[in-house]
């Protein structure tokens, strides 16, 4: 479970997170977080079928630990539009009340020529024929509602 420290019950900030034996030759590293459980309302207002919380690339390959609301490396843009990490945050009103965020951490051969502000799918293009390895992990959560 996701600490609501880290979602928009909380101050919205990264949490911390543990990189452990990137590659030999990876000259950069990519964050990448989406939720896939959203709504299908959502999906039809917004045009999307994930929600991208987070896009960060170009952090450093020697990156073993990130700290909690470090914006490291170069931060892209997320679907709510703005730039950086953005918590979660389901909507309590639409199933599934519990959403499930995955934290997806690329190690790449090149460092990328993106601007800041890029988005996941500018990404997702930029890094093809790059990746050297991924890693992922899940975290879930659910709005603490309050009588």
């Amino acid at each position: 479970m996701i600490p609501a420290r880290f979602t928009c019950e909380g101050d919205n900030s990264n949490p911390p997170l543990a990189i452990k034996n990137t590659p030999e030759g990876t000259m950069s590293l990519v964050i990448i977080v989406t939720d896939p459980d959203i709504p299908e309302v959502v999906k039809v207002e917004m045009g999307i079928d994930i929600f991208d919380h987070w896009v960060a690339y170009n952090i450093p390959p020697s990156t073993t630990d990130i700290a909690a609301d470090d914006p490291i490396g170069t931060q892209g843009a997320n679907s709510g539009g703005s730039m950086g990490y953005t918590g979660p945050c389901p909507p309590a009103e639409h199933e599934p009340v519990e959403h499930r965020y995955f934290f997806t951490i690329y190690a790449l051969d090149t460092t990328l020529e993106l601007p800041e502000g890029a988005t996941n799918s500018e990404l997702e293009t930029a890094m093809q024929g790059h990746v050297i390895a991924t890693a992922e992990l899940v975290g879930r959560y659910q709005l603490q509602l309050s009588d």
